[in-house]
């Protein structure tokens, strides 16, 4: 058989490819010529492009450009448009204006940019720039003053978060960037400049530099950027980066897929310095103070969030541990914390409610306590920054295992922080002390002002007895228990303001147990139960609690007994007066009558006086005295023995119905269970 030709078998090729197409339908033919039409002209117009580098599209480009933006686009220089397997853009003295509210006339003021756009990344609605160079190009990124608008929002819309570009390779000479956010009180200025590499594994190197203040605090920021060489396949871009603001530094160095691709990197952070609530700062936030800390971790970005994972280090003397995720595009920035300590020290917690760290220290637990007027106050006075609510949201748990107290170990700290639009919770805030647990709810209300705040606070029955090895106080026989409430309501930027204008209700309740004989006989001086019980070695026989109640009705900030009342085996102990949260003073008055007769009672008031900081206890008071007085004159006029009189308790107390006491009454409730215990002895 013989082969056919070269010049045979294309004829034969054509006669089959024209009986192949005599067979498309008509439309499918028309389809076909439109195709081949299109993808001819698109490839002439590659190819004029191409061989023009599209510098004929200069003018055009301008007038689309201001057309798109509604500012002027000007190119002063050289122009190229065209693509050659990624789009290449380059533009010689591009300059693009500024907003007319903006301070500075121009937004971008280049002398060259020369990019390369990934055209597929192009065709499905993201940009990718492969390479981006920039040659003396200065950049104003700015806000307005009323938070709605910025410069790199075109058009009439709400002004969108600003988000770097991607870009895979970069190389910077002599270019600059402008940031203003006068809402958040935030100015920068950096400056980049190509560095030489540390390694041939690098082609660039890119170093900046600059500082600005943010909430008027001046940072500073150093860095580079060193960029794989062409010829290293699967490089990564290396950053390291410094921050200083106030006594803190933040170093965070790690890799990037490109040069301002962040999302699937790995950066390790270290932040350390005087006080957690500067660095803060940058984000235009106000979180609470710390004492000193050194915290690290690792830092990811995905998307919108900054996610801070692996959090180890120590704030005062005090271990943290766990994650923190921040999140930006919304209204306010919103911070996310699952946050834990193994152990934390009292005096960590002090800067949460406004204590200086500074003050704590260098003086310890004395600097809570200041002196103003020559009388010491103990309720923090830092005023709460509102401004810096505003602008975040937040949901943080808190955990600390164990808590240093110097007295009562207190165990299992939990806390939940919520922060909505100014409206700030602890929904709850609970721990274990002294075989009882403390349980609080308090919201802060700062959408209003002065700001709102209540507190509910309740307490399990916790052990007395506890409570007393606490403060090194012998507690033999005693196995009684405490419960309370606390609700307040108060008005007012600060903690001493809250609490001193607050109205609500404080109570403390004893159920029925024993306490050591001489905690209780300092409140009657019974002098004669305490010889009876000497002389007959009963120093720690227990005295009997039917019931009590110490509680106070606040109203503007000054609380008043009601009541003070516990009722015992042998006397009903009852108290009034007052203490105050706005000048942190005691004015309060004890007095104990006996059920039974005593030849040696000194029935006056024990006196409780002073200040929160510094409380005095007066248990002889000028009632006492005077009665001293009399049985001296006594003594002296008759005989040693009628001395004795004026200290004889008639013991006529009886017995009093414990219900309203035990559920925490009101004075008024309290009395009339008194009375009508002693009309039914008295009518028995």
């Amino acid at each position: 058989m013989q082969t056919p030709s070269i010049r045979e078998w294309g004829r034969e090729w054509g006669r089959s490819g024209r009986d192949t197409w005599d067979r498309f339908p008509n439309p499918v033919k028309r389809a076909l010529k439109v195709l081949l039409w299109a993808v001819g002209i698109l490839f002439l117009l590659w190819l004029i492009l191409f061989i023009t580098k599209g510098r004929f599209l200069e003018r055009p480009f301008e007038r689309i450009a201001t057309s798109i933006v509604g500012r002027e686009v000007s190119v002063g220089g050289d122009f190229q448009l065209y693509s050659n397997l990624h789009i290449k853009f380059r533009a010689e003295r591009l300059v693009v204006a500024n907003p007319d509210w903006a301070e500075g006339e121009r937004f971008v003021d280049s002398k060259l940019i020369d990019l390369r756009i990934d055209i597929l990344r192009l065709i499905f609605g993201k940009v990718l720039f492969r390479q981006a160079a920039l040659e003396d190009t200065h950049f104003a990124l700015e806000w307005d003053k009323a938070g709605a608008r910025n410069s790199w929002t075109f058009g009439e819309t709400r002004g969108e978060p600003f988000r770097l570009p991607e870009i895979r390779r970069a190389a910077i000479t002599g270019t600059t960037l402008a940031y203003r956010d006068p809402p958040r009180r935030l100015l920068a200025d950096l400056a980049f400049a190509p560095i030489a590499a540390r390694s041939s594994r690098f082609g660039e190197a890119i170093g900046f530099k600059g500082g600005g203040t943010s909430m008027g605090k001046a940072f500073r920021v150093t860095g580079r950027l060193e960029s794989p060489d062409a010829t290293v396949a699967g490089g990564r871009n290396d950053l390291a980066l410094r921050i200083e603001v106030g006594d803190s530094r933040i170093d965070a160095a790690g890799t990037l897929p490109g040069a301002t691709e962040l999302d699937g990197a790995v950066l390790g952070i270290r932040a350390r310095g005087g006080n957690l609530a500067t660095p803060f700062l940058l984000l235009g936030v106000a979180v609470p103070e710390t004492r000193r800390f050194d915290l690290g971790g690792e830092l990811r970005p995905v998307g919108n969030e900054w996610r801070m994972t692996k959090i180890a280090g120590t704030f005062g003397e005090s271990d943290l541990s766990g994650s923190m995720t921040v999140r930006t595009g919304g209204v306010r920035l919103f911070i996310a914390a699952d946050l834990a300590s193994r152990a934390l020290d009292i005096l960590d917690a002090g800067p949460w409610i406004g204590i200086p760290p500074e003050r704590l220290d260098s003086m310890g637990g004395k600097g809570a306590i200041t002196t103003e007027g020559g009388r010491p106050r103990v309720l923090p006075n830092a005023p709460l920054n509102a401004e810096g609510l505003s602008r975040l949201d937040a949901q943080i748990a808190y955990r600390a295992a164990n808590v240093r107290t110097g007295t009562i170990p207190l165990q299992n700290l939990q806390l939940t922080l919520g922060l909505d639009n100014r409206l700030l919770t602890l929904k709850p805030v609970r721990f274990d002390f002294a075989g009882g647990t403390l349980t609080g709810n308090i919201d802060l209300n700062a959408r209003r002002s002065p700001v709102v705040t209540r507190y509910d606070v309740n307490l399990s029955p916790v052990r007395i007895a506890d409570l007393l090895r606490g403060f090194n106080v012998e507690s033999s026989g005693t196995n009684g228990v405490l419960k309370g409430r606390l609700h307040l309501t108060g008005y007012g930027d600060d903690v001493r303001e809250s609490l001193g204008s607050a109205n609500g209700r404080i109570a403390a309740i004893l159920p029925q147990g024993n306490f050591w004989l001489r905690n209780a006989e300092l409140l009657e001086l019974d002098i004669g139960d305490f010889v009876e019980a000497a002389l007959g070695d009963k120093l720690k026989e227990p005295a009997r609690i039917r019931c009590g109640l110490i509680a106070f009705t606040v109203k503007d900030g000054v609380g008043r007994a009601d009541p003070i009342f516990i009722d015992t085996r042998r006397n009903v102990i009852r108290g009034g007066g007052r203490i105050s949260f706005k000048d942190e003073s005691l004015d309060l008055a004890v007095e104990a009558d006996a059920k039974n007769p005593s030849l040696f009672s000194g029935q006056s008031p024990v006196s409780v006086g002073g200040w929160f900081a510094a409380p005095t206890v007066n248990p002889i008071s000028g009632k006492l005295v005077g009665r001293a007085v009399a049985g001296g004159v006594l003594g002296a006029l008759i005989s040693p023995l009628a001395a004795i009189v004026a200290f004889i308790d008639l013991g006529d107390e009886e017995d009093t119905n414990c219900g309203p006491v035990l559920a925490g009454a009101s004075g008024a409730a309290v009395r009339a269970a008194d009375k009508a215990a002693e009309k039914k002895t008295s009518g028995g």
